[in-house]
């Protein structure tokens, strides 16, 4: 009940402190350029200019003190040693780089963006395809879209059992293991084999993000004009000519706005490897192995500088998916 009253408080101080705030500000913006007078024009003009940037105020601190500050907070320690106390330049760079777990971080991450994304997106088109032409369609994309709702440790957590291993002879609890031996197999540790359980963790992201594809894409393949669909139809065309050669090169940038964003979730990934693995036997990515220097090693400059790396490589493709997106506004 405490926990209640205390969401009710926050979101009724939040709220009411938002309309004040706008309301308080707009009526000082007033007083200060008045629509009347002489100089109506001007202050008028001058009004006009400043609300949207008072408006956007509250927005813009909050950018700046969680995204801008940590930012360069960041850079400054990843030149500082270990307790963030004494410079040492590149240091942490070049240690970062002779690292093998780095190396091994690194191969993984390239590795989980060109499953992941490609997977994600392809299973996406397809249920998008697929729940558009069935009476149940709508019920089927609310099961697809469910993982969505469910956080990456929820999910990890679901799929490690999945994956689980009890010896020969006991009962499997773990689904795959229970299908391997329902057809004469052994069953298997699987996250302990090296290069198989990075594609097993996969899976969990790709079961996730399948949904989001799916509800975008959808979105998408419904706004092709009927008429377009209709003349390819009279013309004689199949249904996969229809779908590969009318419709997909027609939300192909949807398709690549899809793509960049899972992507962008990919090179975070964090919470999947932290749970299930712990980035051991080979599963290591920069997510986690970020958090490992920082809580388990209490090394702020190596912690630091594999963040760094991690923002130089989201930033392009968060740079390339704005800039399609108001290219697709305009």
């Amino acid at each position: 009940m405490e926990q209640f009253f205390g969401a009710a408080t926050t979101i009724v101080i939040g709220v009411g402190g938002c309309l004040l705030y706008f309301f308080a500000s707009n009526l000082l913006l007033d007083r200060l350029f008045p629509a009347s007078g002489p100089n109506i024009s001007r202050n008028i003009n001058r009004a006009n200019a400043i609300r949207p940037w008072l408006f956007l105020l509250p927005a813009l601190i909050l950018l700046a003190l969680y995204l801008v500050y940590p930012l360069f907070w960041s850079i400054y320690l990843s030149v500082m040693d270990a307790g963030g106390q004494r410079f040492v330049g590149a240091d942490n760079y070049v240690w970062m780089v002779n690292d093998p777990k780095f190396i091994e971080s690194m191969r993984n991450n390239i590795l989980w963006l060109i499953v992941v994304p490609a997977f994600s997106t392809f299973f996406g088109l397809v249920a998008a395809a697929v729940t558009d032409r069935i009476r149940w369609g709508n019920f089927a994309k609310a099961m697809i879209f469910m993982p969505m709702a469910i956080s990456f440790v929820g999910a990890s957590v679901i799929w490690k059992f999945v994956y689980d291993f009890r010896p020969e002879g006991q009962n499997q609890i773990g689904l795959l293991n229970a299908i391997v031996e329902a057809f004469g197999g052994a069953p298997e540790t699987w996250l302990t084999h090296e290069i198989v359980n990075s594609f097993l963790l996969m899976v969990v992201l790709i079961w996730i993000q399948t949904g989001f594809a799916m509800v975008i894409l959808s979105a998408a393949l419904r706004g092709i004009p009927e008429e377009t669909v209709e003349a390819a139809i009279l013309d004689g065309a199949s249904p996969l000519q229809l779908f590969f050669k009318i419709k997909v090169p027609q939300i192909w940038g949807t398709i690549l706005v899809v793509w960049t964003t899972i992507t962008i979730t990919v090179l975070k990934v964090f919470d999947i490897v932290l749970t299930m693995t712990n980035g051991q036997w080979g599963t290591q990515v920069l997510g986690n192995y970020m958090y490992d220097w920082l809580v388990r090693g209490q090394d702020s400059g190596r912690a630091s500088a594999i963040a760094i790396v991690i923002m130089l490589l989201v930033l392009p493709i968060m740079i390339w998916n704005i800039r399609n997106a108001r290219r697709e506004m305009r």
